[in-house]
């Protein structure tokens, strides 16, 4: 197909993302992984991305659309609901047909046909590295991709908003000894199921992210209470025993299937909408419930904490030395002095704007590091 896209970040991300697709195709083939999808060319993912946008600045009824577009075949889709005519890839059509699809989980088939993208229906199955166009809020979109292991929040390849562009990249900015978080989210590691420990985290941090009210999650080892050393008593909310729910939830062999991840939802949302609360949450390892609202401050006999190392995984972008009053307010400055206390502790800090940021400590810097990861949780 012939194509020039109107929306020119189409133009800039379309052969890097083609290139992102087909590398991980010839991974996955090595693996001999399964049914994998379609990889589209940079003019198909042109075209996409550029009808996309424009119908994102669009209203239905009031309301921006928030859609989610898979090229595909109907072949390659499982039990798709399939329209009786063909219709083309429009700003219109897409505006038109957005109020309908807006739920997670269902996605809109396109494909092409004869040089022409075409809209064949929906589908709530998709293959292996599908490419995917989510229309998250009015100039944003996400291009990512289902995981090759079948399960886990999909893979980010990038984020446009606007005319700001963001490639994830995978292999350079990260410090040697980054949290198991990262690595998963960045596809280096393969991730257990639903119930790992690292699945259980990315899921509390997708939901403390889109709660909007900000809020830090504190995440302390089981088998002390050094953490307690760094918070402000008494704790005006203190929980005692621990509530166990979440992790109770993830050892609860009887349950399977849909019921298991209903279930671990609500739990997972349960927890983090805690974090909204005035104040940090405090977890353990086994995702047991400690605190919430707590107040962080200066371990006893330590220093204030100086400098930090700030990294987004993104192409371009770099490790930089800074203070931590530099990236945030009060939250992300209490989390970076925690870590510097309780250097085996993780801190996972979501902003009002959208901002998310991982605290850990770093033998490898020796500083705490801190990661900017909102691209990767959209």
């Amino acid at each position: 197909m012939n194509y020039q896209a109107t929306y020119k970040p189409a133009r800039m991300v379309a052969a890097a993302i083609e290139t992102h697709f087909k590398e991980n195709l010839k991974t996955a083939s090595l693996k001999d992984t399964g049914d994998v999808a379609s990889i589209p060319s940079a003019q198909v993912i042109e075209a996409i991305i550029d009808a996309a946008f424009w119908a994102s600045l669009r209203k239905e009824e009031g309301n921006p659309p928030k859609i989610s577009i898979a090229f595909l075949t109907p072949e390659q889709a499982g039990d798709p609901l399939l329209f009786e005519h063909r219709m083309p890839l429009t700003t219109g059509i897409l505006t038109k047909l957005a109020p309908g699809l807006e739920r997670a989980g269902i996605h809109l088939g396109v494909c092409l046909e004869d040089g022409e993208l075409f809209i064949w229906g929906t589908t709530l199955k998709i293959p292996n590295l599908c490419f995917v166009l989510d229309v998250s809020e009015p100039g944003l979109l996400v291009i990512k991709h289902r995981r090759v292991c079948g399960f886990g929040k999909f893979s980010n390849v990038a984020v446009l908003k606007g005319d700001q562009v963001k490639i994830i990249d995978n292999k350079g900015t990260l410090l040697s000894d980054c949290p198991p978080l990262l690595k998963i989210l960045l596809d280096l590691e393969a991730p257990g199921d639903w119930s790992d420990p690292i699945n259980i985290l990315i899921q509390l941090a997708v939901s403390m992210r889109s709660h909007r009210h900000g809020g830090a999650l504190l995440i302390v080892p089981d088998d002390t209470e050094a953490w307690r050393n760094s918070i402000i008593h008494p704790i005006q909310y203190s929980i005692s025993p621990a509530f166990s729910g979440l992790a109770s939830l993830t050892r609860n062999s009887d349950l399977h299937g849909a019921d298991r991840q209903s279930s671990l939802n609500r739990e997972v949302d349960h927890l983090a909408g805690l974090t909204a609360v005035d104040g940090a949450t405090v977890i353990n390892r086994r995702h047991e419930l400690l605190a919430f609202g707590a107040k962080i401050a200066r371990k006893r006999g330590n220093d204030d904490i100086g400098f930090i190392s700030l990294i987004e995984p993104v192409q371009g972008g770099t490790v930089s030395v800074v203070h931590p009053g530099q990236i945030g307010g009060t939250r992300h400055l209490s989390a970076a002095q925690f870590v510097y206390d309780q250097r085996d502790a993780l801190a996972l800090v979501a902003s009002q704007d959208g901002h998310f940021t991982v605290f850990s400590w770093s033998d490898a810097a020796e500083m705490v590091a801190a990661y900017r990861i909102e691209s990767l949780l959209l």
